[in-house]
């Protein structure tokens, strides 16, 4: 199994419990992050000890390859000397050692296989998680205001607050009431300073009373001079 199958199982085993209980999305967005987050972890142990498996057996295959260099030389010394015994013999354990390093060179090239998908999987899990971190905070806002409307929604269909409003309805209507009282006791009322103002507002109306009338007896006063002289010039 993959990596990514193993996360894909984790995270929607978590999902499938926390849509069945019904639970917070801003909760089930961390959860699936923090998944990607500790496969992210493990991937990378993974990978380090990957690495370092393939460091130690190129040492072994470096070793083995020495090993069988010296076996080589051990084969032409004892033709030289006419050991043709130890010759077969010094050639069987090189030809054994040769084996030891393709198969620890074969162990070498699927480690590096497995490391180069390790890598991949890496690359691609960091840009799930930036990507998930990113989309993150648009979830978390949309639950927020879904949450937000839908608080705003049950109230607005509560009968308690129509009951409310009626409450606060009867209380203004009180309010009313009493205003009107307290008015009620000024009416007919006042005090010595609007009793003076009115005075002032009364002289000011007589004193433009007086003006218009002061300007229509003039008015008739010149038409009968007028009319006077006109006789006389007839005369």
């Amino acid at each position: 199994m993959s990596i990514f199958s193993r996360m894909s199982d984790i995270v929607n085993s978590n999902i499938n419990s926390l849509l069945d209980k019904a639970e917070d999305p801003e909760k089930m967005v961390k959860l699936i992050i923090q998944e990607m987050e500790e496969t992210l972890v493990e991937v990378r142990t993974t990978s380090a000890r990957a690495i370092a498996d393939k460091k130690e057996l190129q040492r072994r295959s470096d070793w083995l390859q020495g090993e069988s260099e010296e076996w080589g030389r051990k084969v032409e010394v004892s033709i030289r000397k006419g050991r043709d015994d130890l010759a077969k013999a010094a050639l069987q354990e090189q030809n054994r050692t040769n084996g030891t390093v393709e198969s620890v060179n074969n162990e070498i090239e699927l480690l590096g296989t497995t490391m180069s998908k390790l890598g991949e999987d890496i690359s691609a899990l960091q840009l799930k998680i930036k990507d998930a971190k990113i989309r993150q905070n648009a979830i978390v806002m949309r639950g927020k205001a879904t949450q937000s409307r839908l608080g705003v929604k049950k109230q607005l269909h509560d009968s308690n607050l129509d009951d409310a409003m009626l409450r606060f309805e009867e209380y203004e209507q009180k309010m009313d009431r009493l205003e009107g009282q307290i008015e009620s006791y000024d009416v007919g009322q006042q005090s010595l300073a609007d009793e003076i103002r009115d005075l002032e507002g009364n002289e000011e109306l007589e004193k433009q009373l007086a003006s218009i009338k002061a300007g229509i007896s003039g008015s008739k006063a010149d038409k009968a001079a007028k009319a006077s002289n006109g006789n006389q010039e007839t005369e």
